[in-house]
């Protein structure tokens, strides 16, 4: 787009968006589409909760512009759809932006600054792009009540949030637990599974090749690989699968054990000396790595059977740090290996490994120091580069460790089948994600890792008294019946630590103190459709007669599948629920125009409201939902969205514009026009049909499909209606009439269908087409769709086919549409005479001859497409070329009123002088042809001196003066 494109489109679109802007708070439009639906049928939606410590980007765009058409599409049909706004507000991505902001660096910093300061800081963080989201909300045109939004922090919710978690207590659910979970050494604390889903990176890390050192068997060793040689330090065991093929081999005068299949990993020629099973290798003892007294026991340092070893990576042998992977815990719980960290929860080696006591383990630098540790000891066989999929914290990017420690766990496993069955209830877009990303993830589900050893969050609602009795709280009321100082608990009480963290519990003679987790930030939106009504405590109705809940929609991008929607699922099945949703859009990220992540980094982020200050918010919009399904990743191309502009909004504009000229002042919404002429019944059966397309497609969501056929209809509004229809429109008739009906019946039906996905255009189209400045189109019904004139659209699509082969063939003689042709052959198609008309008028013949066959000779020649085929006479007689010079002399002349200023409705006289006699001969002939085609009053020769424009026509080498005086 250049400077001075960006100019012009500047100050019509983004200008016209800004005023209607205006119009809708002053009016209050939007409170006015409340009012007026609210006897209607309730249409649920649950808005996705930003948190506003960031600033918004485009793909808040893309989210909320699907959310936006769907609930303007139901508000004009007549359904109640309350759209309540919604902020996060807890969790790590506020504390350590305030960490940030303070400049320190992790829990003992915060602690030192004092845990009630540092979660004000955060209570403060929360808001401070606050504006810069509700500007982007307004400015877009997503319609959302802000007014009245539900905050997670604020004392109503968590109450509503604690009776959820004493239900899910009451039923046995919620549990303590010392298990391996994703630990984040920066954060220090845990992470629930579909946390780490958000953060897996392709990296690539150093794996090795370790012997252990076989007791009782001189140079032998048993090779066990790994990606993690931080873990090595721990190691208490080796696993092997008892049923797998095993053989000792020999290297170099030394004997190793390994998996048969994969000796060839070992790196080094080799000659197989033993076959056996694994089973026989079971009871083996073998010397530490590091001596670490804490993990000396009779079970350590031997070999066992496991069910979790296979032979598709490494050696088939499997080592075993208990404290460091799921699969290891479990299996020292079940032999009674010693459980002893090496490595503290900041990922530091503790003293119990003197050689690297204090240094990070997933250091580069820590990584070489215990290979060269185990090369320079001869125990390290080879290393090499590997390749894989590793998880990262979703915020801080801290690689994380797997790491066994207490825990607060929800036995999401124990209700598998519920969520699957839930599960099924809900329309997915794309369908596949039922099964398939979002099905995958129930299937494997894991317990959820519920609690946060932090600081800026829902605190867990429990109390454990000195003999490790609990008592889990399920609201104020309860918390102040126990309270030892129930003051504690007044109005203005705080939830949130350290303040809850002061209240003392008592219950039959024992003191309870609140355990010191908080909650997964994640259940506090997941806990929403429940929480933002202050359920149960107000608003219970809402929820249990289904006014509020289920959800009839949402929408968000499709990491949500293991973030929001997943975490909506489990909070409803949890409490006994249905599905929370019934139908979710599910998004594809938005890239750079090279397909590349958007980052501040790479300098390719794109600002949302400079494109919305360039071309406006609707061709944003527009462009996202017809550039692929919303499914699919969407490469941002901005010229793309320029064309968006041109394609639609210029066309329609200039369509608005053409039927102002020649209707006048209107003053009224049209009522259907009855109309004879086919042209104009052919608009209307194309406008039904499209209004009944989009209807279906965005009843199921199809909004691609919907949006796409909006943009084809506007082109054959444009291009084959509007332009056939030009010549009707200049002179007085009851045809004129009808046409001009017609097409304003069309514009105004049109932006009603508009009004969803281009708000702003619609809005603008509607009261330029009605007169109604005071008036909304989005407090207008949506147009019923009515019978489809199906056999007239198909007949009109044999006329533009018959059409495009007539072009075509001009093109390929370098004939101009401008020059007569004596005849045009089609095939016999049963069309009526005012069809044949309009081939006749469109391809400029003076005749279209239905044939069986299609005629030969040198006159002719012939294209076909298809089943189609056609015959053009192209023999220019010399009354067909006067004829042709005439219509030469019209567009020149109508170019040349346009250049004047000049409208339909000013009268003209025309003016000449042409210094050959035959063409002089040829416009006295045609004058009242060229009068009628130009409305001009008169058309006279010599030019005087006082007309408003003149111009040379050059004619084949002749050259035509003319001259144009308004009247």
């Amino acid at each position: 787009m250049t400077p001075d494109e960006k100019k012009n489109q500047r100050m019509a679109f983004p200008e016209i968006e800004e005023r209607i802007l205006k119009f809708w708070e002053k009016e209050k439009i939007f409170e006015q589409s409340l009012a007026q639906t609210k006897a209607g049928k309730p249409f649920v939606f649950f808005e996705g909760p930003p948190t506003a410590n960031g600033r918004p980007g485009i793909h808040h765009v893309l989210a909320r512009a699907y959310k936006d058409v769907v609930l303007r599409y139901k508000t004009m049909q007549g359904f109640f759809v309350e759209r309540k706004a919604g902020w996060d507000t807890h969790g790590l991505p506020v504390e350590l932006q305030v960490e940030k902001q303070l400049g320190i660096s992790g829990k003992p910093d915060i602690e030192k600054f004092g845990i009630a300061e540092f979660n004000q800081k955060c209570k403060e963080s929360v808001w401070q792009y606050k504006e810069e989201w509700e500007r982007l909300t307004k400015r877009m045109g997503f319609w959302l009540d802000l007014e009245h939004p539900y905050v997670t922090y604020e004392p109503a919710y968590v109450e509503s949030l604690w009776w959820v978690i004493k239900q899910i207590w009451d039923k046995d659910l919620l549990y303590r637990g010392h298990k391996v979970v994703p630990h984040c050494p920066r954060c220090g604390t845990a992470l629930s599974s579909h946390e780490v889903a958000q953060g897996y990176k392709d990296v690539t890390d150093t794996s090795v090749f370790v012997k252990f050192k076989v007791v009782d068997q001189d140079d032998t060793y048993i090779v066990s690989w790994t990606t993690t040689p931080w873990t090595l330090p721990g190691n208490v065991a080796l696993a092997v699968g008892k049923d797998i093929d095993y053989v000792k081999v020999k290297i170099d005068g030394s004997f190793y054990y390994c998996a048969a299949g994969v000796v060839d990993r070992l790196g080094s020629t080799y000659k197989v000396v033993e076959e056996l099973k694994g089973a026989a290798l079971v009871g083996l003892h073998y010397e530490p790595l590091f001596a670490i007294n804490e993990l000396q026991s009779p079970t350590s340092y031997q070999v066992y059977a496991a069910d979790f070893v296979n032979t598709e990576e490494g050696t088939g042998v499997v080592h075993t740090a208990v404290m460091y992977g799921e699969d290891d815990y479990r299996l020292g719980e079940s032999i009674g290996l010693p459980k002893f960290h090496t490595v503290d929860e900041q990922g530091k080696f503790t003293t119990a490994v003197p050689e690297f006591a204090g240094k990070f383990v997933k250091s580069a630098t820590t990584e070489r120091a215990i290979i060269a540790s185990l090369s320079e000891r001869e125990l390290l066989l080879r290393e090499e580069p590997y390749k894989h999929s590793y998880p990262f914290c979703w915020r801080c990017d801290t690689p994380l460790l797997y790491y066994a420690k207490d825990s607060w766990f929800i036995a999401m496993t124990k209700l598998k089948e519920q969520l699957i069955a839930n599960n099924k209830t809900i329309n997915w877009v794309p369908s596949h994600l039922q099964q398939g990303r979002f099905g995958e993830w129930l299937n494997e589900v894991k317990d959820w890792a519920f609690s946060r050893e932090r600081y800026w969050g829902t605190p867990l609602p429990i109390w454990r008294s000195a003999d490790d009795q609990y008592l889990c709280i399920g609201s104020f009321a309860e918390l102040k019946q126990y309270a030892q100082k129930q003051e504690l608990v007044g109005e203005a009480f705080d939830p949130h630590r350290p303040f809850v963290d002061d209240i003392v519990l008592v219950k039959d003679g024992r003191e309870y103190h609140r355990v010191p987790e908080v909650i997964d930030v994640w259940f506090d939106s997941g806990a929403m459709p429940f929480a933002q009504w202050h359920y149960p405590f107000e608003n219970a109705e809402r929820i249990d007669t289904g006014v509020s809940f289920p959800a009839d929609y949402i929408s968000e991008a499709v990491d949500q599948t293991r973030g929001w929607f997943y975490t909506l699922l489990a909070v409803s099945t949890l409490i006994g629920k249905s599905a929370p949703y019934q139908n979710v859009v599910c998004l594809g990220h938005i890239l750079d125009d090279k397909g590349q992540k958007m980052s501040k980094s790479k300098g390719n982020v794109v600002d949302p409201f400079v494109m919305m200050d360039t071309y406006g918010v609707d061709a944003v919009r527009w462009f996202l939902f017809t550039v692929n399904q919303p499914g699919e990743a969407k490469l941002f191309v901005e010229q793309q969205v320029h064309e968006v502009v041109k394609k639609n909004w210029m066309i329609l504009s200039n369509v608005v514009s053409f039927w102002k000229l020649y209707a006048g002042e209107v003053r009224s919404e049209p009522e259907r026009p009855q109309v004879s002429h086919v042209l104009d019944q052919w608009a209307l059966a194309r406008l039904d049909s499209v209004v009944a397309f989009v209807t279906q497609k965005f009843d199921v969501y199809a909004i691609t499909e919907a949006t796409r056929a909006i943009t084809d209809y506007i082109q054959d509004l444009s291009t084959w209606y509007v332009r056939r229809s030009r010549g009707r429109m200049k002179q007085a008739s009851v045809d004129k009439d009808q046409a001009l009906q017609t097409l304003q019946y069309s514009l105004v039906t049109l932006s009603k269908v508009l009004a969803p996905a281009a708000p702003f255009f619609a809005e603008w189209m509607y009261q330029e087409t009605t007169g109604a400045k005071q008036k909304s189109v989005h407090l207008a019904t949506w147009p019923a769709a009515h019978a489809v004139d199906a056999e007239l659209l198909k007949k009109m699509q044999q006329v533009r086919a018959v059409v495009e082969l007539g072009h075509s063939l001009r093109k390929t003689k370098e004939i101009k549409v401008r020059q007569p042709l004596s005849q045009l052959v089609i095939p016999e198609l049963a069309l009526d005479a005012d069809l044949l008309t309009i081939i006749q008028e469109e391809l400029n013949v003076v005749s279209v001859v239905p044939a069986k066959k299609m005629p030969t000779g040198v006159e002719f020649v012939a294209s076909s497409e298809g089943s189609m085929q056609v015959a053009l006479d192209i023999t220019i007689t010399d009354e067909l070329k006067q004829q042709g010079i005439v219509r030469e002399i019209v567009r020149h002349l109508n170019a040349l009123r346009k250049d004047a200023g000049l409208t339909i409705t000013d009268h003209i006289t025309v003016y000449y002088e042409i210094g050959s006699e035959e063409l002089e001969g040829i416009v006295k002939h045609f004058r009242d042809v060229i009068c009628r085609e130009v409305v001009a009053d008169h058309c006279l020769k010599d030019i005087p001196e006082n007309v408003d424009l003149k111009k040379v026509l050059d004619l084949g080498g002749t050259k035509l003066l003319f001259g144009i005086k308004k009247l």
